[in-house]
């Protein structure tokens, strides 16, 4: 009973974003919203104090909580390298539209506005899963804007029918939105399980899960379910284009979400200009899971200004046999 009367005053999904924002703050970043027009409102945590000579990095989250939750252990890595941007895509945070369009490729072109209105001619981009998707639509649309392109488990390759065909571990987009868009503790955990190998979730008390979904998972529901159906609408590998920018894509060799073949797929997609690297014993959250392999990689590939050609394969192989030796 004491239990639960502390957690009706007391939040710690509350307490924890405090202290991401305090965080954020503390590594020389300042929330902004951005009117973009047409009922479009993009919010971002940017520079306090912008660098020209720095290059611009543009860290994209996926579902779940919102951006700072997904970058707030990895930030301080990058702000004394980088001008860091840390965007809340539509409907996630603080940012909302009126509009009725649920695509990506929406969501890019609304990021994409909102880098103008901060003065970012050239970024690079690490996407994580559903940002991923974002990402790659930006690489596609905006070609001479993006630089370098991370994509971690993000599964632009699915096809609509590979959900039909039983490609992943849920039997229909029902199931799917159920534990992607958690609303009991037992959606939470079954969210849990399929995004870490060692999820932990069973031995979490219901009330931290409840007051995470009252915190994090309750707004935008409708529309959040929206955009996962704009995902697989009609999706075929052979209407993806295709992107030139050096691309690095990180998968979870245990992904129950998006499996690795997905990221096989996009390698083969994209070509001479990407180069995948598969973490053991990691699932779909493989930057929380994994966090020293993810930033290790990060640094890698990001950090590496000598050249922006494509890596060659005695580069690739030597990626990828650190992780399969």
């Amino acid at each position: 009973m004491h239990q639960f009367k502390l957690s009706k005053c007391f939040s710690f999904t509350a307490s924890r974003d405090w202290f991401y924002r305090y965080s954020f703050g503390n590594a020389g970043l300042r929330s902004i919203k951005t009117d973009l027009g047409e009922g479009t409102v993009m919010h971002c945590w940017v520079p306090k104090i912008k660098n020209d000579s720095k290059p611009n990095l543009l860290l994209v989250h996926g579902f779940g909580a919102n951006a700072m939750w997904q970058y707030g252990e990895h930030l301080r890595h990058f702000t004394s390298r980088f001008n860091v941007y840390v965007p809340d895509l539509i409907f996630f945070g603080e940012s909302y539209t009126t509009r009725s369009d649920r695509t990506e490729s929406f969501q890019a072109q609304s990021v994409m506005k909102m880098m103008e209105a901060h003065g970012v001619p050239r970024m690079s981009l690490v996407g994580i899963s559903y940002g991923g998707f974002v990402g790659y639509s930006m690489a596609a649309q905006f070609p001479e804007k993006m630089e370098k392109l991370v994509l971690c488990c993000a599964g632009v390759c699915l096809e609509e029918k590979d959900l039909e065909e039983g490609f992943f571990n849920v039997k229909d987009l029902d199931e799917a939105l159920s534990i992607l868009l958690p609303q009991t503790p037992e959606k939470l955990r079954d969210l849990m399980r399929f995004s870490f190998v060692k999820p932990g979730a069973r031995w979490v008390p219901s009330y931290f899960l409840t007051d995470f979904i009252d915190v994090m998972c309750t707004n935008y529901l409708e529309e959040k379910r929206e955009l996962i159906g704009a995902i697989l609408k009609d999706r075929k590998l052979s209407h993806l284009p295709l992107i030139s920018q050096r691309t690095l894509i990180i998968w979870g060799e245990e992904d129950k979400i998006f499996p690795l073949e997905l990221g096989y797929r996009l390698k083969r997609h994209v070509g001479e200009s990407a180069e995948i690297v598969v973490i053991k014993n990691a699932g779909h959250a493989v930057n929380m899971e994994k966090p020293k392999d993810f930033i290790k990689h990060l640094k890698l590939f990001l950090f590496d200004s000598v050249s922006s050609d494509p890596p060659s394969q005695t580069q690739s192989g030597l990626v990828l046999h650190s992780y399969w030796s």
